[in-house]
């Protein structure tokens, strides 16, 4: 498999405001921890293996362990989570399958006890920047690099 389009080269400024908003949340006060998990299980569900192997890099940098991240694919059956983690985990796979369904008060009431409306709001643009740039690196087909350097073996 190859990479279709070179997607940072085929359009700057777009990709500059991508990365200005996605620097903006990484800034944005949530725990670098909980953003790493969030993003890991949003590519996880939307089978994006370039950024499963980015985030769970990232996260092991960032000093996650290697179980739980292991466990991230089935976290309501393991109690290496937090409560906070838990409810952020139950928002993401709200909207990262939101097609056809809504939202409902008892989720948002569960997820709101555990996040400020102000820390609702960056956990949501941080979902939708993960579901975009998911969409990206699937649609154009961007190679992981243990991928990347299987391929050209």
């Amino acid at each position: 498999m190859e990479q279709r389009i070179d997607y940072r080269a085929a359009d700057p400024e777009i990709l500059k405001a991508l990365v200005g908003l996605n620097t903006a949340i990484d800034r944005s006060g949530l725990e670098r921890s909980l953003l790493h998990l969030v993003k890991l299980r949003a590519s996880q569900i939307n089978g994006c293996s370039f950024c499963v192997d980015m985030h769970s890099r990232e996260a092991r940098q960032d000093g996650e362990t290697e179980q739980r991240l292991y466990l991230v694919s089935a976290w309501r059956e393991s109690p290496l989570f937090t409560e906070r983690e838990r409810a952020a985990f139950e928002w993401t796979e709200a909207l990262t399958t939101i097609a056809g369904r809504e939202i409902g008060d008892g989720l948002y009431e569960s997820t709101r006890a555990h996040f400020t409306e102000a820390e609702l709001v960056k956990l949501t643009a941080a979902i939708g920047m993960i579901n975009t740039w998911n969409r990206i690196c699937i649609s154009v087909r961007v190679i992981h690099p243990a991928g990347a350097s299987a391929h050209a073996a």
